[in-house]
């Protein structure tokens, strides 16, 4: 039998897999920010693991993409990306799949929907210093046309979490 220690680093590799495979579901756009599906992988992390698992897994997945492994949105990879116009939204992720791994059942889903606009601020934040750009104009180049898609990915990343999770307590 598999010892839980062993179970675990499995999720995380999966999920590190599975969140770098859905990184790449992407739209560019005039705007520096392509349309990803990145909060729906990463607040599925959050529901599906504990918060030091779930950190771990976006750590590792961080980790990869900083030295060069074109594992961020559009195939990017490399300290450039995560310090460049997009990079706030990676450090971000950290929040996101730290606060949507609390709490039980679908106050989740508000933990995960606070973590998504900590990762738009921390966006937002970056892409102002990077492009020299007022607050109020990073806002509305950054986050106000995906805030609502995010929230959504968010709540649909929770219910197949459900799903995920009764499948595998069914087959345990």
């Amino acid at each position: 039998m598999m010892s839980a220690r062993i179970k675990n680093l499995v999720k995380v590799a999966i999920l590190v897999a599975v969140l770098a495979a859905g990184s790449q579901i992407s739209i560019p756009t005039p705007f520096l920010v392509p349309i990803t599906l990145q909060i729906l992988f990463v607040a599925l992390v959050g529901f599906l693991l504990k918060t030091p698992s779930a950190l771990a897994t976006i750590f590792t997945y961080v980790s990869i993409g900083a030295v060069g492994l074109p594992v961020f949105a559009s195939f990017n990879g490399g300290l450039g990306t995560l310090f460049g116009y997009t990079g706030g939204f990676v450090f971000g992720f950290f929040p996101l799949v730290a606060l949507s791994s609390i709490g039980k059942g679908k106050v989740k889903i508000l933990f995960g929907i606070l973590g998504t606009i900590l990762c738009h601020v921390m966006g937002v934040l970056q892409y102002m210093l990077v492009a020299n750009a007022s607050f109020i104009a990073s806002l509305i180049t950054t986050s106000l046309p995906y805030i609502l898609k995010d929230i959504i990915l968010v709540v649909i990343a929770y219910f197949v979490s459900a799903l995920i999770l009764k499948r595998i307590k069914k087959e345990s």
